[in-house]
């Protein structure tokens, strides 16, 4: 039977700096240094390197080193112990790029369809408590960060409440679509970051901007318009969705133990671009027009809304925001048309 291959190493036992001089071997399923051996499976084996010197670990025995790396590989092949197929892989640059390409591709499809699965699978067993407490702290942050209280007098405020709330009525005896049981709206001062905006956030609170009253004062019914649209969003937990998707990373740990710390980081300004998919803005329009229509509001003003941002826009001389709730989808031909239209 031939004799197993045998390589030179330096042995350090782990309580002394001075290595000992052994020879190396394989037999039986053990690996022999000197006058000791271990299990081949107690062993902890380095990756093949184009350079620099292999080391094997010992459990509870320190350490084996060769100096002479390609000796130690062709030792270590000799002796059946062959490139594990990452190592492999590793040292292939083709395979290497085909694995780069592989892990870009597998990343896209998670993306496209796995992360939208995910946040459809956590929005259908969140409970509506949780996400309103969500909610709340995404307004708290907001109000501390990038709101200030409404500049609306507490008449005009009632004056629009009242409007809202007889177009709702109007709706839910003239065949509208069903409203959420939860939702609640608030008034606030944007400044020039928002401009004139309203957006809607996880739970049903709905924040409207003085700028965008101020902008539609004359035009209550594509004001009415607007607020539909955001229940639209309320009512499909679109505000939800958004925040899960964009705190992807972490939301599986916030859903378990409720801590929100990781999405309420990004929440405010996330749901303040209001970056809506065009599948959730199609949604939210489709319900907002059927709503505002069954409550009596005429949504072919909404063409008036877009031509007056238009002209806010170029007019604007700095880089804030104009109505972001429906910049991010421009307002084009195609879209006055659906609000428009019979």
């Amino acid at each position: 039977m031939p004799q197993a291959p045998r390589l030179a190493a330096d042995w350090f036992d782990g309580r002394s700096a001075r290595p000992m001089a052994v020879e190396v071997w394989i037999d039986g399923g053990r690996l022999h240094f000197g006058e000791r051996s271990a299990p081949l499976a107690d062993l902890t084996w380095p990756e093949r390197q184009r350079h620099g010197q292999r080391q094997i670990l010992l459990r509870g025995e320190g350490l084996l080193s060769f100096g002479d790396a390609a000796a130690f590989d062709a030792w270590a092949a000799a002796s059946g112990r062959g490139d594990s197929l990452v190592v492999r892989w590793q040292q292939s640059w083709r395979l290497a790029g085909l694995s780069l390409v592989l892990i870009v591709a597998v990343l896209a499809a998670g993306y496209r369809w796995g992360l939208p699965w995910a946040v459809d699978a956590t929005v259908a067993v969140m409970p509506a408590s949780a996400e309103r407490a969500l909610g709340e702290q995404v307004l708290r942050g907001m109000d501390a960060d990038w709101l200030k209280p409404s500049r609306l007098s507490p008449t005009r405020q009632r004056d629009w409440r009242e409007r809202w709330a007889a177009a709702l009525a109007r709706a839910r005896t003239g065949g509208g679509p069903a409203v959420p049981e939860h939702f609640e709206i608030h008034f606030r001062d944007g400044g020039k970051a928002l401009g004139p905006n309203a957006f809607a956030l996880p739970g049903g609170d709905i924040v409207i901007t003085d700028a965008l009253l101020e902008l539609l004062d004359d035009e209550p019914d594509a004001v009415t318009t607007v607020l539909a649209h955001e229940i639209g969003h309320v009512r499909h937990r679109h505000g939800l969705r958004l925040v899960l998707r964009a705190g992807a990373v972490s939301v599986v740990a916030s859903v378990i133990v409720g801590d929100f710390s990781a999405l309420l980081a990004a929440a405010p300004a996330v749901l303040a671009s209001n970056a809506y998919s065009r599948d959730n803005e199609r949604e939210a329009d489709r319900y907002g027009r059927a709503l505002a229509r069954a409550g009596g509001a005429d949504t072919s003003r909404m063409a008036v809304f877009f031509e007056r941002l238009a002209k806010r826009r170029e007019a604007s001389v700095d880089d804030s925001p104009v109505a972001i709730a429906f910049s991010s989808h421009p307002a084009d031909d195609e879209r006055v048309r659906f609000f428009s239209e019979p």
